[in-house]
């Protein structure tokens, strides 16, 4: 049934317009256009974005609403992967993702902090210039840089938002062990030991998206998630297979193509299946948030976040489980189908192990993944936090010294070692010569 379902939100798809990219974020593909580099510039009332080009360039672009978007396509053209992490932030825009699409064109999506109307139009060669495509983005409530006085910060900076989404909950208990161990409520009482792990770090804010035993439709954790505007969402799960020998953890990225295995393809069915059972959304062809969902979800930006959030948070679990997959893996979980959200599912251990099973059932144990889940978060967000977040902010960056210690460093620049560690995601007490910190904002 799943598998009859996204072939009718393919066929959806392209019935809206919609192409579907590809799900493998960094592959090369053959076009006539290159982007050498993009450059962001501020000017009175508007933004604006010069991308450098190897050769002239098709182009379009279009807005989007709730939240505020711009779209830029670039018929046949490719891009460096990462490339647009390199542009500066700026207080109109959000976050940059770009991604292929049909083949061998390029997207890349301005996710906006406010309105903004886009003007473009390309340059050719001159001088030592070559082809330049220019996009300005103008926005009515944008106020010049230069005219804001710089002794004081104009704006509070706020928490990253995660939203932790325990699996499964009242009438679906989720997968059972052996000795009756319930799914649901060992992924409740894992969650809230992440709550309050994530709380206690500055910078950082936890939103459960359920609290207690009850039953929430896949499509309403992913709604919870975006009312509480968050900037990633964790989904905790415990594995199940009929081989009682099977034991580890995964983590899984969305995959828009499908499951990147057959046991990543059998998980994925057994996930969703009790939205199956108990009622989903309807996929009628003038559904609007189902054309929405598509079109976001065609943006391999917010799966390269995920697959980068699932990359910190296994290498922290291989510290307190086995592994069951050393990377991670991606299929088409329905909870992971958030828009603009960077999501995860993590498979905590198999329950169906007896030995397993038993860790599952600790509290002791529990802490402990919490504990390992809430480190790969921070280390992402050191180096990836929205701007606008406390995590994001810096004074300055610092080299360090032989001798430095983190309290001499804080002490140096009247902060706390306690802010320290957080904006840099530092889990130990030794500091390496040569090491970059980020000094954060007081």
């Amino acid at each position: 049934m799943e598998k009859n379902r996204r072939k009718f939100l393919g066929r959806l798809a392209a019935l809206s317009g919609i192409a579907t990219m590809s799900a493998i974020p960094g592959v090369a593909h053959a076009a006539a256009t290159k982007v050498k580099d993009i450059r962001l510039s501020s000017h009175s009332g508007y933004v604006r974005l010069v991308f450098d080009l190897s050769k002239t360039v098709d182009h379009s672009i279009f807005t989007l609403e709730e939240p505020d978007r711009i779209v830029l396509d670039l018929k046949q053209t490719t891009m460096t992967h990462g490339m647009v992490d390199r542009v500066n932030s700026h207080s109109l825009i959000r976050r940059i993702r770009s991604g292929i699409r049909n083949g061998n064109d390029l997207r890349v999506v301005f996710d906006l902090q406010r309105e903004a109307t886009p003007r473009s139009f390309v340059l050719g060669p001159s001088g030592k210039s070559g082809y330049r495509l220019v996009l300005d983005l103008h926005s009515d409530k944008a106020t010049s840089s230069a005219s804001k006085p710089r002794t004081k910060r104009t704006t509070a900076l706020r928490d990253v938002i995660v939203a932790i989404d325990a699996g499964h909950g009242g009438k679906d208990p989720g997968a059972l062990g052996k000795n009756g161990t319930k799914e649901k409520t060992v992924t409740l009482a894992i969650a809230k030991k992440l709550e309050h792990e994530i709380n206690r770090q500055k910078g950082m804010k936890a939103v459960l998206i359920r609290r207690d035993d009850r039953f929430l439709r896949l499509r309403q954790r992913i709604k919870a998630a975006r009312r509480s505007n968050a900037d990633m969402m964790i989904s905790l799960h415990a594995d199940s297979f009929p081989d009682p020998r099977a034991r580890g953890s995964s983590i899984y990225a969305l995959s828009v193509d499908g499951a990147t295995s057959e046991t990543a393809k059998l998980l994925a069915e057994k996930e969703n299946a009790a939205d199956l059972l108990f009622g989903d959304v309807s996929l009628a062809v003038d559904d609007q948030m189902v054309k929405e969902v598509l079109f976001d979800l065609s943006l391999t930006g917010t799966i390269q976040s995920s697959l980068d959030i699932g990359d910190e948070i296994l290498r922290q679990i291989k510290h307190v489980n086995r592994v069951h997959k050393k990377q991670v893996q991606q299929a088409g979980f329905a909870v992971l189908k958030a828009p603009n959200i960077p999501s995860v599912l993590l498979e905590t251990a198999f329950i169906s192990n007896p030995r397993e099973e038993k860790k599952l059932k600790s509290a002791a144990h529990q802490l402990k993944v919490a504990k390992a889940i809430s480190k790969g978060v921070a280390s992402y967000f050191s180096r990836k936090a929205p701007p606008g977040t406390w995590l994001a902010a810096s004074e300055m960056d610092y080299t360090v010294r032989s001798g430095d210690t983190l309290s001499s460093i804080a002490q140096r620049y009247q902060t706390s070692v306690e802010s320290l560690r957080a904006r840099n995601a530092i889990h130990t007490t030794s500091l390496n010569a040569g090491q970059l910190l980020k000094i954060p904002v007081s």
